[in-house]
Order: C-alpha cells, then sequence, then structure tokens
C-alpha cells in the first residue's frame, strides 16, 4: 500500500508571508495524525533568516511526544543539523541535497560533492540515537539554473556508498516539470539498478502533473509519496516552483483504507483554516469536488455551512 507524507509544515510553508503560530503547527500535526495521515514533515533546521517560516520548527519538535515525533519527518542538509534535530526529540530526518550543483549552491550554499561527502557523519548522528535518516535528492529531473538534468547522475549518487545507512531515497521533482513518462522511467531505474530502499516520491503540481506523476511513480515502485494541504508551498530557491501535489487529490486518487468521504470532508475543512489563516489560495481540485452539491456521490459534503 502506497503511503501518503504530508508536507505541508515544511514544503508547505517555505514561502508563505505569514507565519503560522507554533502551537498551531503542533495543533495540525496532530489533527493530521489523528485523521490517519501515516507520515508528516514537520520542519527544516534550514536558517531561520533564510525560512522564516520555518524557524520554529526545533519548538514543534520539542512539543510533540516519542509517539508521535516517530511518523514525523524534520528536513536537514549538514550533521550538524541533525545533531540539532536528534538532540531536540527528532527521530526521523530528511538530508537533502540537489543532483545539480546550480541549485544545491542556492539552497544549501555548497556543491553537491560537499554535502554528500558530509552524509556518512549525518549517518551516523542519526542512527546513534536510534533514528532513521532518509536520502533526500532534489532536481532529480531539471534545474531552475542548468535545466535538464542527466538521469544517469542521479543513479550515481542513488549508488554512492556515502549514503549507505539510508532506509529510505526521496526523489523530488522540485519545479513541477517532470511528465509521467520520466518519472516511470527514472523510478524504475533507481528501483532496479541502486540499492534496495524505500522510494519516495516528492511531486510539485506546477504545469498540472503532480497527481498524473505520483500515480506514475506508485506504479514504478514508490512507497510513499509526498502532498501538502490545498497545493500549498513551493522552494524559495528554485525560481518557477509552485505549490506542491495537494494532499487532498493525492488521498483522493489513492484511496487508502483509513480514508472515509467523512475524513476527506473534514482534511478539507482543515486545509480551508489553514490557508485562509495564511492568505493563501487552496489548489487541490479536491476540495473543490467534495464542496460540489452532487449528493449523488458520496465524497461531496456540499458547501461549508
Amino acid at each position: 500500500m502506497t503511503l501518503l507524507r504530508d508536507v505541508t509544515l515544511r514544503d508547505g510553508l517555505q514561502l508563505t508571508g505569514k507565519p503560522l503560530e507554533t502551537s498551531k503547527k503542533v495543533e495540525l500535526v496532530r489533527a493530521l495524525l489523528a485523521a490517519g495521515v501515516p507520515e508528516l514533515e514537520i520542519g527544516s533546521l534550514a536558517r531561520g533568516d533564510m525560512v522564516p517560516p520555518l524557524a520554529d520548527t526545533l519548538d514543534v519538535v520539542a512539543a510533540l511526544d516519542p509517539e508521535e515525533l516517530e511518523r514525523c519527518w524534520v528536513w536537514v542538509a549538514t550533521p550538524r543539523h541533525v545533531e540539532k534535530a536528534v538532540a531536540a526529540g527528532a527521530r526521523n530526518v530528511q538530508y537533502c541535497l540537489s543532483v545539480s550543483d546550480a541549485h544545491n549552491r542556492a539552497n544549501i550554499g555548497r556543491d553537491t560533492e560537499v554535502s554528500l561527502a558530509a552524509m556518512p557523519a549525518a549517518v551516523e548522528h542519526a542512527l546513534g540515537a536510534g533514528g532513521r535518516i532518509q536520502l533526500c535528492l532534489a532536481t532529480t529531473f531539471t534545474c531552475p539554473f542548468d535545466g535538464p538534468v542527466d538521469p544517469d547522475r542521479v543513479l550515481q549518487i542513488a549508488n554512492d556508498p556515502r549514503a549507505e545507512g539510508a532506509v529510505d531515497i526521496v526523489l523530488c521533482d522540485t519545479l513541477g516539470q517532470a511528465v509521467p513518462s520520466q518519472v516511470s522511467s527514472l523510478l524504475t531505474r533507481v528501483r532496479d539498478e541502486a540499492p534496495a530502499r524505500r522510494m519516495v516520491f516528492h511531486g510539485h503540481d506546477t504545469w498540472g502533473q503532480g497527481v498524473a506523476n505520483s500515480l506514475a511513480a506508485v506504479a514504478a515502485g514508490a512507497e510513499m509519496v509526498d502532498g501538502a494541504l490545498g497545493g500549498l508551498g513551493g522552494c524559495p530557491f528554485a525560481p518557477g516552483a509552485s505549490g506542491n501535489t495537494a494532499s487532498e487529490d493525492l488521498l483522493f486518487a489513492l484511496r487508502p483504507d483509513w480514508l472515509t468521504p467523512a475524513v476527506l470532508a473534514g482534511l478539507v475543512e482543515r486545509s480551508e483554516d489553514l490557508l485562509a489563516d495564511l492568505g493563501e489560495p487552496n489548489r487541490s481540485r479536491a476540495a473543490q469536488g467534495v464542496r460540489s452539491e452532487a449528493s449523488a456521490f458520496s465524497w461531496t459534503a456540499g458547501p461549508r455551512r
């Protein structure tokens, strides 16, 4: 069964002009977990002055209990980030680097090789604390500065022995410019030619292919796909990147066992409240469908009262 990881509280908040209070973040974590969402991404250790909406990530981590943190991930880019995250109580960290040097320099401030060379220390810190670490590869399809990315370069990094110890590999369509055939081809190659790990697909919906690409990833062996409520988000260091694939749209397409019409309607309402609080538009097509008055369809809930 393919799992959804909701990334609203990390990738979703990166570009918002209005911050979300720490208490509201913690409330959202608990609401999503209670609804049945299997895993969440709850923040980033990126510099607070560079990504202000995520500056309170360690406060969010500290407010959650160990059982909750088992289902939560924190974005990191250096061994020091891992140290700080696990010291605060985080159990799972997503170690991110870009396949493209140009984006890695814009996003993290160093070449890809430098990030990869530091990964063994990051793995050591994570595993030493009894946690898990993912290898997350941004710009696996296109780079905002250099254009198309060579799939062989993705495979080279996926097979690099310095990434040993990562339980997952996250393949990111950072700009949302990939199409399903490209997603299927790359993930099939990673599945067949790289070490066995859980494959995660992180897609953006810039060109309207988010759900289609995620389903292509699932067909190629992805066991988890990322989404954000209402399609919120984007990368501040990737010109041209818009919001994530909407969690509501992915859930409606995947239909996990825990999802019922009532649960989906509840998530749509939660999303509407969040987006209104942030002053952001709702890009989810499934959310629009839920608000339909087509009463003969069990997944509709009608206009909000």
